[in-house]
């Protein structure tokens, strides 16, 4: 797979519009760690090498755990997330794929219960945030970077 372009070069006051929308996801005052899972669970499911890539290692970076990271593609599945990361990670999942879901009343009822209007309003302009930043990478074929390899034990 190879770059298309360099949608920030070719448009730079469109990029700039989506770094200005990022800024403001990151000083809404929202927790760290949700707007890590908001990041990490919008680019798995929107298969976006380049934005998984980036916030696994950003995660990591904030000291989040490897099984928080790692299970995240199965949080359904999985006791390791709260009450109010599982509300929201149902959140994502419903507006991330809202043209099959409709965003349900029991996803929203879930977000409601623990989140206030203020905040509900910010993690999903954070999803949407996320949602543009996956479909510039994935429509241009940006190519995240390659670790060094290490050999398996």
């Amino acid at each position: 797979m190879q770059p298309r372009f360099n949608f920030a070069k070719a448009a730079p006051d469109a990029y700039k519009a989506v770094v200005a929308l990022e800024q403001y996801v990151q000083s809404s005052g929202l927790e760290r760690r949700f707007i890590h899972l908001i990041k990490l669970r919008a680019s798995q499911i929107n298969g976006c090498a380049y934005c998984v890539d980036m916030h696994v290692k950003e995660a990591r970076h904030d000291g989040l755990s490897e099984q928080w990271i790692n299970l995240m593609c199965v949080w359904r599945e999985s006791p390791v997330y709260d009450a109010r990361e599982r509300a929201l990670l149902g959140w994502v999942d419903a507006v991330t794929t809202i043209a099959k879901t409709g965003a349900p009343d029991a996803d929203y009822e879930a977000l409601k219960a623990h989140f206030s209007e203020k905040e509900m309003t910010e993690i999903t302009v954070a999803i949407g945030a996320i949602n543009i930043w996956n479909r510039l990478a994935v429509g241009f074929r940006s190519q995240h970077p390659v670790d060094q390899v290490t050999k398996a034990a």
